[in-house]
């Protein structure tokens, strides 16, 4: 008997090392396929461009460091895109400073803004009007109206400007443009394309 076991051990151990790989392959495959793949990074998700706040009849105030009153947007409606940073304003009423102290008021159907409020993109019956005013410095700056169906207004650097024909009023001076880039520090306004103009007489001339 002992004689039969010891052959037996014998003959399962010339196998056993087989076995014993063979036991941890499929070990090693089974943990292979429940392990998630770590080396592999989950595919990103597309961004999609939807909003992901809303605000209905709001008033958004901006100051500058000096606490004084920079910019005051007022809206319909506003829907935040994180995709771009974006604004999109509808009914927009907007309402600004310069460094000098001058307001200006820019409205219009719809709008685009960055999201720290830099840059904004009137869309349909835009317009924007300064209002004639006195400078610190004790000269007259005129009225500015701009009409559009599309301007762009740069909050910070006090600019505005259209790629699309425009019409300029200042003061009674009449003027339309195929675009238009206004730069209130520089005190200039370049009107480009077909360029019309209506120039009328100063009071007392």
């Amino acid at each position: 008997m002992n004689r039969l076991l010891r052959a037996a051990w014998d003959r399962v151990s010339m196998y056993l090392p087989i076995i014993l790989m063979g036991l941890f392959a499929m070990g090693t495959w089974w943990l292979v396929r429940s392990t998630p793949d770590l080396a592999t990074p989950e595919a990103r998700r597309p961004v999609r461009h939807e909003p992901d706040y809303f605000m209905r009849g709001f008033s958004v105030k901006t100051f500058d460091a000096d606490g004084r009153l920079k910019s005051e947007v007022f809206g319909a409606e506003a829907r935040h895109y994180p995709d771009n940073d974006t604004l999109e304003l509808d009914n927009v009423r907007i309402r600004s400073f310069s460094r000098d102290g001058l307001p200006t008021v820019a409205t219009a159907t719809r709008a685009l803004s960055t999201g720290d409020g830099s840059e904004v993109r009137l869309l349909g019956n835009a317009l924007v009007v300064r209002e004639a005013a006195r400078r610190p410095n004790g000269t007259m700056a005129p009225r500015l109206e701009f009409r559009g169906e599309f301007l762009h207004a740069f909050i910070n650097e006090e600019k505005v400007r259209s790629h699309l024909p425009v019409q300029l009023l200042r003061d009674n001076d009449r003027f339309s443009a195929d675009s238009v880039d206004y730069d209130h520090r520089a005190q200039t306004i370049e009107l480009r394309g077909r360029v019309r103009g209506l120039i009328q007489p100063q009071p007392g001339r």
